[in-house]
């Protein structure tokens, strides 16, 4: 009897060495903890056509999904000021020029309504941003006109890309082509991925006045699929 408890005891003891020195490890994305995976979320600031709805069918949304996959969730703009809608707000919002892009596993870009051609200038900060996260190999997602940062940045050269229509192209609304998208290769409104670059050409605010289909929901799944990558 005292041999069989000894042999049980000692091979209690060596399965807790063993789960020490090699910690359970798994490849979903749902695994990730809070405090040692974050997602930077960057909102280009200017007038919006509604910010309520890009707040909160957006923002709400991205964040929602995100948060469910076990990210933590950083704002930033290049202001760092507030952002307020007629019923909606951001709070907590960081300034991008000191974040730290080290702490986080990506990088994601709401429409908000803002930048539809000619739009606002794209701010150096946020070029600088997806510039830097491309290069050291993590992910970037932009939609709608938040893919114009990307072309701003020039990375979208020899890329497909998603948006709401052909930028290069006039059109009933567009008099005006957008040569930053020169030498990229559109390939329409859906949610398209290049790489570790993933587009969508439909927000809530074009989906209302539109009636197209967001892409919000795909484009950041396929956003956290690439992290795992």
């Amino acid at each position: 009897m005292r041999k069989y408890i000894r042999f049980i005891s000692i091979i209690f003891f060596m399965g807790v060495v063993s789960l020490l020195a090699y910690p359970l490890t798994t490849g979903s994305t749902e695994s990730f903890g809070q405090n040692s995976h974050k997602v930077l979320m960057v909102l280009r600031e200017g007038y919006s056509t509604d910010l309520d709805l890009a707040i909160k069918m957006e923002v709400g949304v991205m964040t929602k999904i995100l948060k469910d996959a076990g990210f933590e969730v950083d704002i930033a703009t290049t202001s760092g000021q507030t952002i307020l809608g007629p019923n909606q707000k951001i709070e907590n919002v960081l300034r991008l020029s000191e974040i730290n892009l080290d702490n986080y596993v990506g990088v994601i870009m709401p429409c908000m309504g803002v930048g539809m051609f000619p739009g606002p200038p794209v701010s150096p900060e946020a070029v600088a941003v997806v510039k830097k996260t491309l290069a050291s190999g993590k992910p970037v997602a932009a939609a709608a006109n938040a893919t114009i940062v990307l072309a701003d940045a020039g990375v979208l050269k020899g890329k497909k890309y998603a948006y709401y229509e052909d930028p290069l192209q006039t059109s009933k609304t567009r008099t005006r082509t957008d040569t930053r998208f020169k030498d990229a290769i559109y390939s329409g409104p859906g949610v398209v991925q290049d790489g570790k670059i993933i587009t969508s050409g439909v927000c809530p605010v074009l989906e209302s006045r539109y009636g197209m289909q967001s892409g919000t929901v795909e484009l950041t799944k396929k956003f956290i699929t690439t992290i795992s990558l």
